[in-house]
């Protein structure tokens, strides 16, 4: 084929067609070049699209660590829920979240004793105390002979693979003892029947709403579950467990705290032996007591010690914190 001119004029001569094509060349040249900075722009939009998205996620997961604690669960006004006659939990408004606790009020010079226990619900060595001593506890409780003053904390936040099994759970137990206190005692037993091992991820949120919703008497499911679901209480979880971590324990002689589970009766500390013994623990709320209340669970007027009070423990009594819970 041969080159011509505009509108059929004369051919081309050979240096024509060579710049006509140079100028053809110059032409794809320059649409290519076009083509290929469209194609970085479009691939440098994308990568900007991908760091924003990459640094959204990260301000959001530093907005939710450092986010102001919320006001903590009704109830719980001392950082622990008190349960008295026929399993009956004492109201307390909700604190806010700059305000301090309130010690519960002691009522040793009563015939009603004081029973405090600090736990971690993936702590094995409170699963075996409570396996041991909860029947015991609740017919003291039942009766008015005692209260029993629960505190849930977190200092095995990391040994449940990442899921944060003892946070998650502390929140469960501040959302049932917010809106339905009185099914705390059923729900306390029903979790350590329900313990997970520890180093495994625990129970998840849907296992433990059906845990905390499906005791006898509990009022407010929908609103517990969502409780659960949204992680209402947890920064007051983190909040608790460093003023326990930190000490003193009010109205006790602990200065240092050791570990969970940590049983006070009476304000004093029971330094108890493994594996458990409800004859040691009994001897030990009879001798705390003083002899000065009526033992429900034996059903004898006064009871007394078996023979002596039990000996102070060779073991360490308590399992020690292994990290600083996170805020």
């Amino acid at each position: 084929m041969t080159d011509t001119g505009p509108s059929g004029s004369a051919p081309l001569s050979k240096n024509q067609r060579r710049a006509a094509a140079r100028e053809r060349a110059q032409l794809a040249r320059k649409k290519q070049k076009r083509r290929q900075k469209q194609g970085r722009w479009l691939l440098q939009g994308g990568l900007v699209v991908v760091v924003l998205a990459v640094v959204v996620g990260i301000v959001l997961v530093i907005t939710n660590s450092i986010r102001p604690a919320g006001p903590g669960p009704a109830n719980m006004a001392s950082d622990g829920i008190r349960i008295g006659q026929d399993f009956t939990a004492q109201a307390t408004p909700a604190l806010g979240a700059d305000d301090e606790p309130v010690a519960t009020e002691t009522t040793a010079s009563s015939d009603t004793v004081d029973i405090v226990v600090y736990l971690d619900y993936l702590c094995p060595i409170c699963g075996a105390f409570e396996a041991e001593n909860n029947e015991y506890i609740a017919g003291l409780v039942s009766s008015g002979a005692a209260t029993v003053e629960y505190h849930p904390i977190a200092i095995l936040t990391n040994s449940s693979l990442g899921t944060k099994y003892s946070n998650r759970a502390a929140n469960a137990a501040a959302c049932v003892a917010n809106y339905s206190p009185n099914s705390f005692f059923d729900f306390n037993t029903a979790m350590f029947e329900n313990q997970p091992e520890e180093g495994t991820k625990g129970l998840d949120d849907a296992r433990l709403a059906e845990i905390a919703t499906g005791v006898d008497g509990v009022t407010s499911p929908s609103r517990i579950t969502q409780c659960i679901d949204d992680q209402e209480f947890a920064s007051w979880v983190g909040a608790a467990t460093e003023r326990a971590l930190d000490g003193p324990l009010p109205n006790s002689n602990v200065q240092t705290f050791r570990g969970t589970p940590t049983i006070l009766v009476n304000g004093q500390q029971y330094d108890f032996s493994t594996p458990f013994s409800n004859d040691e623990f009994r001897n030990f709320v009879v001798t705390a007591a003083g002899n000065s209340y009526a033992d429900a669970a034996t059903a004898t007027p006064s009871p007394a010690p078996t023979d002596a009070p039990a000996e102070a423990p060779s073991e360490t009594p308590a399992e020690a914190p292994a990290e600083t819970p996170a805020g």
